[in-house]
């Protein structure tokens, strides 16, 4: 089985992570942040992975230390379910419109974190939620599961579906580069590593 359990513990947050990569699509995510959780859950839905999410953090200062927390577990979580990646299609994409919002994500599970992400100016605020953090999300996830991921916003105005369609298209794109392909037979690469 492909899964990860990956726990971080700092003086701001406390993050329990589960992931199956080989799942259904079952989640339960609870990090204290409404509107991340919803994002979250997007996240796990659409890639068909199973993902449980436990965060308690120090929201009373804001959301910013269990946003970050909680996305640098999930970006572990993601490399060490990945193992060797032996038989891995690596790489995938997505173009997922949400009215009139449309995205396009690509990802390559190439052992090397990389982001570009390029987003249209929206509202500060999604109830009160800091939209400023949307960046920071993928850039956590990233830097710990050691993935070059490209996002771009081709079309959009409304914050929420700016938010979600990323959440979504990125969910497919590592649906398909996670996915096994029997005609690949050891690592992906001509290096012999990812």
């Amino acid at each position: 089985m492909r899964t990860a359990r990956v726990e971080r513990k700092t003086k701001e947050s406390h993050v329990l992570v589960e992931l199956n990569l080989d799942g259904v699509g079952s989640i339960n995510v609870d990090t204290g942040v409404p509107f991340f959780d919803h994002m979250l859950s997007q996240l796990g839905k659409h890639s068909g992975f199973n993902l449980t999410v436990k965060t308690t953090g120090d929201v009373e200062v804001d959301s910013h230390h269990t946003v970050e927390d909680t996305s640098l577990a999930f970006g572990q979580a993601l490399r060490e379910a990945l193992g060797d990646k032996a038989g891995i299609r690596r790489f995938g994409d997505a173009m997922v419109p949400l009215d009139e919002v449309l995205v396009q994500a690509a990802v390559d599970l190439s052992g090397r974190p990389y982001l570009v992400h390029r987003q249209p100016e929206i509202v500060e605020l999604i109830g009160t939620f800091d939209t400023t953090l949307g960046k920071h999300i993928w850039e956590s996830i990233v830097a710990e599961a050691h993935i070059a991921l490209h996002i771009r916003v081709l079309e959009g105005r409304n914050a929420h579906h700016v938010f979600e369609a990323q959440f979504k298209a990125v969910a497919r794109a590592l649906r398909d580069a996670v996915s096994l392909d029997g005609r690949v037979s050891g690592i992906p690469s001509t290096k012999g590593s990812l």
